[in-house]
This record gives C-alpha cells, sequence and structure tokens, in this order.
C-alpha cells in the first residue's frame, strides 16, 4: 500500500524501496527525515505550480541530495554534492532509467546549494532545490498550509533541526576545505574553525600569472 503524506503519494515501487532502504542504511535520523521532508516539500510546492514532476526521479533525488555527507558516500577531493549528484546517477541507471532521466537528477542534486539555476531546468532537477529551500532556508513557508507541514513533519519530524544540519555540514565538509570555494558551504566552516580562511574571488584574479 502506497503511503501517502499531506497528499503526496510515495510511489511503491522497487526502485523506490532500494533508494529508501540504501539511505537509511547510509544516513541517520537527521540526514533521512531531512531528505524525505525535501522530495516532500518539493513535491508540494511543484504541485501548487502546476508542475508535473516524475514522483520517483524527485524521491531519488530528494533521498540522495546530501549522500555525500555520509561516511558510506563522501569523499575528500570533490563537492559533497557530486559525491551524491554519482551516487544517485549510478542507482537509476541500475534500476533503468535513462541517460537522460539519470543526468536530470544528477544536476538536481549537484546544483542544489546553487541558487537560481535549478528553477530553469527540468521540473525533475528544480524539485529538489524547492525542497531544500523550504526545509532549510525556511523559504516561502506561506505556500505550505498549516495542515500539511504539520502532516509532513508529524511523520519525519525536526528535533533541534537548525543545529543538527548545520552540524552534518560540517562533519561531511571539514576535511575536504578546498572544495568549499565558490559556494555557500564555506559558511559552514567559518562558522564552526575560527581559523579556517576563505579564499577570495577577487584576490585570486589579481595574483593570477597574467602578467596584467
Amino acid at each position: 500500500m502506497p503511503d501517502t503524506i499531506a497528499g503526496i503519494t510515495i510511489p511503491d515501487t522497487a526502485l523506490v524501496r532500494d533508494a529508501t532502504a540504501l539511505v537509511r542504511e547510509a544516513a541517520d535520523d537527521t540526514i533521512f527525515h531531512h531528505s524525505r521532508r525535501v522530495f516532500l516539500w518539493g513535491m508540494l510546492k511543484s504541485k501548487a505550480r502546476g508542475i508535473d514532476v516524475d514522483p520517483e526521479l524527485a524521491y531519488v533525488g530528494g533521498l540522495f541530495h546530501d549522500l555525500g555527507l555520509t561516511s558510506a558516500y563522501r569523499t575528500t577531493d570533490r563537492r559533497f554534492e557530486l559525491d551524491g549528484a554519482e551516487a544517485a546517477y549510478a542507482f537509476l541507471r541500475d534500476h533503468g532509467r535513462s541517460e537522460k532521466e539519470a543526468r536530470d537528477v544528477w544536476l538536481a542534486i549537484a546544483l542544489h546549494t546553487t541558487p537560481e539555476v535549478p528553477m530553469h531546468l527540468a521540473p525533475e532537477t528544480a524539485v529538489v532545490t524547492l525542497g531544500v529551500e523550504t526545509d532549510v532556508l525556511g523559504f516561502d513557508l506561506d505556500q505550505i498550509t498549516d495542515q500539511q507541514r504539520a502532516e509532513v513533519v508529524a511523520a519525519h519530524p525536526r528535533p533541534d533541526f537548525k543545529k543538527k544540519i548545520v552540524q552534518a555540514f560540517y562533519d561531511g565538509m571539514a576535511d575536504r576545505p578546498q572544495t568549499t570555494f565558490g559556494t555557500m558551504n564555506d559558511d559552514v566552516l567559518a562558522h564552526f574553525d575560527p581559523s579556517f580562511q576563505r579564499e577570495n574571488f577577487v584576490e585570486i584574479i589579481q595574483s593570477n600569472e597574467w602578467p596584467e
């Protein structure tokens, strides 16, 4: 029997069950429940905008978007977003989805910390950013009804979530600070580590090997 939360049905398919099992095993409660909420918020906001989204692809995008923060999937030499994107791409191809479908989800995860750009791409790419901006940044909460909010949070609670998610970001990026250049992720490292020195875009331009 499919699970329905706040009017959004989570598909009862092998792909979705496998995605849930994979992320449930790799992630702690904070990341898992956050990831499910991202799917739900993204689908609710897409539905309110009259945008049709493939629910299986949206589910994998939501569930895998922070997988690069987990010990099982994280690397130390690239952005955490790419770790999750690569895992999602391989997962979808292994489950028979097309190269384009897998690439749209790859983009959804790779770009979910890049404001605005995903909103101009495929619905299956934009849906993840809609969900992330709702759950982490609290953007446009007025577009979610009180009843919808209550049902989602009842199914996937967020105890002390603001503190725990920032800690999860730091734990997943602390040993790869070079990967945070040009992203909002360096805000997280600066928050926890007073010795962290951000790369400066203007200084890089002014001090590079071009002679002028």
